[in-house]
């Protein structure tokens, strides 16, 4: 379905006034509720991408910025082209290398050379009136007008079943992906966490704050052999997992928070299967 009466010069004014890029503001972006295994959904409902483990990032229509409101310093030839409209997308490096696109963006380097393999993949339009089916013709449109080499129209397939669908999380995930994202066709865009939105890994993930080491044995000795973190709600366990020689070296800080990743919970409601993928950045 075309709309290109949306992209009228009254309707580009509405969409990049101040009160829509506030640049004191952290952007209001729509996020996904997780999908589970067991979960029943209309599968054929929604279109599905890759979730990219990459930074969220919304183009303002001048500027690029992280999830909590954080502006990156990226260089004009990754911005060359961009329209002026809130844009969602994500800064990707490729698979399994969020920690380089995440030291590239605190670096705030815009001359790092590492900026020319960055990929500003787009995927939905906040400010766009119609459902997301509607919206993401526009986006065709829209970056198809851009001729930019680093500037992508995220992937998305509509029409899989629910058994397409687990074939694509474990053939992505074989490959080095992190998941996929379902997007309901009819979604508008809300400033919120929504169900028409989902996150699907086969594996969930939280967040603790390291309180504490074990000693590495074996081939580990002298270095770290476990963090001991804590949950929001007081929960203590091992995260042994995950960490490199060298994290286990120079292990995350007391009092730092770490993402981990788990599978369900065990019957004393402590997670199953507990291993680490990154030190927490609120600001990423």
């Amino acid at each position: 379905m075309n709309t290109p009466l949306f992209w009228s010069g009254a309707a580009l004014f509405c969409l990049t006034t101040p009160s829509v890029i506030a640049a004191t503001q952290a952007p209001a972006i729509m996020s996904a509720e997780r999908l589970q295994s067991s979960q029943t959904i209309d599968s054929p409902a929604y279109f599905v991408s890759e979730k990219l483990d990459g930074v969220r990032t919304r183009w303002t229509g001048t500027e690029l910025r992280t999830r909590s409101g954080f502006t990156i310093q990226a260089p004009e030839s990754l911005k060359a082209g961009l329209p002026p409209v809130p844009m969602d997308g994500e800064l990707w490096l490729g698979r399994a290398r969020f920690s380089e696109m995440s030291g590239l963006i605190q670096r705030a380097d815009p001359q790092d050379p590492l900026w020319q393999q960055v990929q500003l993949q787009i995927f939905d339009l906040p400010a766009h009136p119609g459902n997301f089916s509607e919206r993401l013709d526009a986006l065709g449109q829209l970056i198809g007008a851009v001729d930019n080499p680093q500037i992508r129209l995220l992937e998305q397939t509509r029409g899989l079943s629910r058994e397409q669908i687990d074939q694509l999380l474990e053939q992505t995930r074989r490959s080095g992906g992190e998941g996929l994202m379902l997007h309901h066709f009819a979604a508008h865009y809300v400033n919120a966490r929504t169900n028409l939105l989902l996150k699907y890994r086969g594996y969930d993930d939280a967040e603790a704050e390291v309180v504490g080491y074990t000693r590495g044995e074996g081939k580990y000795e002298g270095m770290t052999g476990a963090l001991i973190v804590e949950t929001t709600e007081g929960l203590r366990f091992r995260i042994g997992s995950g960490l490199s020689d060298a994290q286990r070296a120079t292990p995350p800080e007391i009092g730092s928070l770490v993402t981990y990743r788990f599978n369900g919970l065990t019957s004393q409601g402590l997670p199953r299967f507990a291993r680490f993928v990154r030190i927490y950045n609120s600001e990423i």
